[in-house]
């Protein structure tokens, strides 16, 4: 039998390009396999720039805190593809094991009968075809990429539409304008369901949405920092809407914008009618809450055991401008506890703007190291990536793995142990957690 990693290989045949965002080819397999999108339980569809996979975990966290089966789509995987789909159970889901996955995938590739459609495409049927065949309460579904043409996308009455935070990414696909991106996301907004907007940190965004939730007819519409407020008050999570106030633990996930996609989460869930649960499910799900490979601490495993004594490991997918905003902040917040040097090893892919993730790091960070990204043709070499950082006024070097960058720490002499923050792609995020031997689950 094919394993689930050669049947997706085959799949890249199919057509001409990684990814060509249209809603055609999977609704003709979709209805080819009998509608499964028609099958699925209650649907929370979120779209957006940054925040979406934190926004889903806190989410998943709370609901089955509650008590619910939850299932969870979610893209890219870091390490392997089936972490892209978690079936869910009472107590807590799991990912889909490999005999499920490939028999999805099997009936997906005959039904489709080799006519051209995406890897991405035939995955999510195979992904929709198995959630409509196992009862959960409850779907969480994040957009591959933009919204509108998005092969999630097909959810007629989503039990609620969210959109985290709109920044610049993947210009080639939805745009340079923050209006374009933020118009592409909001195509997942439909006449009648709930629409729940995030805080913005741009007002182009933030107004672009709005205007695209009452065009489309979403009732009701929920806008960050006005139909609900999230903010951190003596190391706690204080949520407020016209339900009432939720005094909460601080969220397990790292950083401040933490907590507003925590906030994020808690409107969507009352929006999508998941509102009558005790106070401890909100908190054992802020407090429980995972989302590897997004400021995850690497404490144990081989890398630590090849940097020096005392070195803090963090490690970050963050790749585009505001990404590297928000893990500027975090890291400064860090380093106002104590002094430890920060050094940043960096890969990075070639369509994303180096220059403006790495200036966030200007003043903050003692080096960066760029690194390859193993198995990736689309990334910078490693000398790129250094001379796009030193461009914008870093100290850099360069070396041939991450591995050899946290040796190369010991050739300093450092008045306090440094903190390392491995960023700047998924791709690399996937990489370390492997050779770190840490496995999301």
């Amino acid at each position: 039998m094919d394993s689930s990693d050669a049947l997706i290989a085959r799949f890249l045949a199919l057509h001409p390009k990684t990814i060509d965002l249209s809603l055609g080819r999977i609704q003709r397999l979709l209805a080819q396999l009998g509608h499964p999108e028609r099958r699925l339980p209650p649907t929370i569809h979120v779209a957006g720039t940054n925040g979406k996979g934190s926004t889903i975990a806190f989410m998943r966290a709370i609901l089955e805190s509650a008590g619910l089966a939850v299932h969870v789509y979610t893209s890219p995987h870091l390490v392997r593809f089936h972490e892209r789909i978690r079936l869910g159970r009472i107590g807590g889901g799991r990912y889909v094991d490999e005999d499920r996955l490939v028999q999805a995938l099997r009936r997906c590739e005959e039904v489709n009968a080799g006519e051209p459609i995406t890897v991405f495409e035939i995955t999510t049927a195979a992904a929709i075809l198995l959630f409509s065949e196992e009862p959960a309460d409850v779907l969480l579904l994040e957009v591959g990429l933009g919204g509108r043409f998005d092969a999630t996308n097909v959810i007629d009455r989503p039990a609620a539409a969210v959109v985290t935070s709109i920044g610049h990414d993947h210009a080639e696909y939805l745009g340079t304008t923050l209006e374009a991106i933020a118009g592409e996301k909001a195509g997942i907004f439909k006449r009648g369901c709930p629409a729940v907007i995030a805080p913005q940190d741009y007002l182009e965004a933030d107004t672009t949405l709005r205007n695209a939730a009452e065009r489309v007819g979403a009732a009701p519409i929920l806008v960050g920092q006005q139909d609900f407020s999230v903010h951190e008050e003596g190391g706690r999570l204080v949520y407020q809407d016209e339900k009432g106030l939720l005094d909460l633990p601080r969220p397990k996930l790292v950083g401040r914008h933490q907590y507003i996609n925590a906030g994020t989460a808690i409107a969507a869930l009352r929006a999508a009618g998941f509102e009558q649960f005790e106070t401890s499910a909100f908190e054992a799900g802020l407090t429980h809450a995972e989302w590897p490979g997004r400021l995850q601490r690497l404490a144990k495993g081989r890398l630590p055991e090849i940097a020096p004594e005392g070195v803090e490991i963090w490690l970050d997918g963050g790749h585009n401008a505001d990404g590297g905003r928000v893990l500027a902040a975090a890291m400064a917040d860090r380093s106002e506890r104590n002094d430890a040097p920060l050094v940043i090893i960096a890969g990075m892919l070639g369509t994303k703007d180096s220059e403006a993730f790495f200036r966030n790091f200007v003043g903050l960070a003692r080096e960066v190291i760029a690194v390859p990204i193993p198995g990736q043709i689309a990334a910078r070499p490693a000398e790129e990536v250094a001379a796009i950082a030193s461009s914008v006024g870093l100290t850099t070097s360069t070396k041939a793995s991450v591995e050899s960058a946290l040796a190369s720490l010991h050739d300093y002499v450092w008045e306090h142990p440094p903190r390392v923050l491995i960023c700047g792609s998924l791709y690399l995020a996937g990489e370390v957690l492997a050779a770190n031997g840490t496995l999301p689950e």
